[in-house]
């Protein structure tokens, strides 16, 4: 699962997710995050306006001239972060694990070692968990071989055959006739706690949606916000998992989206693949 309160990470095992709505009053409410309304702007500032508008694109335009011969690739990985809310990362890995799907051969540094993290965040956050032969696989490709054990028989009694049951999921973690699983975490963020040349301790801010599509359905698909603390190990050649950990949020106040029906998630899922390499 990939909610704030689920098992995915090998804590104890609680109830499924619930979903908590907050409704907001139907008259204009001041901004959540505590910022005054900007009145409308006046005529007199019109030509003001157009002016910086004029001058941004006259700007971009001879940014885009003079841009790198081979598309920027390599430099905007140093400086994408910039500002304080930009996306960071450089090129991603060419290796692959795990049956082909996980992402491997990280860099052997700090953002090498927030890229593992998110990565598999992402995988041990994945529907394949539910699944025992795959979620196997998923952890051997995960995890360091000092903790393969502790992390596979974690994870087999989280994801144990009652519970999937209480989730509405058959024994082999797939979904009942007419309905689709749906078990998605994206991560947002990741942040480094603790560094060395042979250990890191990373959080990864994830948003994570979960649930069953169907008219019948009594578990809909909810979303939720969590933070995954992985623990990694270099092994000479990579970032492995030694242990993980997860806690609620922090979480954003709630949209005023309409609610989409349960045909129309089910065929959002099943058409927008969700990505192997996070960062």
């Amino acid at each position: 699962m990939s909610l704030g309160d689920e098992q995915g990470y090998g804590g104890e095992q609680t109830d499924p997710p619930r979903q908590t709505r907050t409704r907001l009053p139907s008259a204009p409410a001041p901004d959540v995050y505590g910022g005054a309304r900007r009145p409308s702007r006046s005529s007199r500032s019109l030509v003001a306006v157009v002016g910086v508008v004029v001058l941004l694109i006259a700007a971009i335009a001879f940014a885009n001239r003079g841009g790198d011969s081979d598309g920027g690739s390599s430099s905007r990985g140093n400086s994408a972060g910039a500002g304080p809310t930009a996306a960071t990362g450089v090129k991603p890995v060419t290796g692959k694990a795990g049956a082909g799907t996980i992402p491997s051969g990280y860099a052997h540094d700090e953002q090498g070692a927030q890229s593992a993290a998110a990565n598999y965040a992402v995988a041990l956050g994945s529907d394949g968990m539910f699944n025992k032969e795959r979620r196997r696989r998923i952890v051997e490709a995960v995890a360091d071989p000092s903790t393969l054990a502790a992390l596979q028989s974690g994870f087999d009694s989280d994801y144990s055959a009652e519970f999937l049951a209480q989730l509405g999921l058959k024994a082999d973690g797939t979904a009942p006739a007419g309905t689709t699983f749906v078990n998605r975490t994206i991560p947002a963020g990741t942040k480094v706690r603790k560094y060395t040349e042979d250990a890191a301790d990373v959080d990864v801010w994830c948003m994570g949606l979960f649930g069953l599509t169907g008219e019948k359905s009594t578990k809909p698909v909810t979303s939720g916000w969590f933070t995954v603390t992985v623990q990694l190990k270099w092994d000479d050649s990579d970032w492995k998992v030694l242990t993980t950990s997860q806690k609620t949020g922090p979480t954003p106040v709630t949209g005023d989206n309409a609610i989409s029906g349960s045909d129309e998630i089910a065929n959002a899922v099943n058409e927008f693949g969700g990505f192997t390499y996070a960062r």
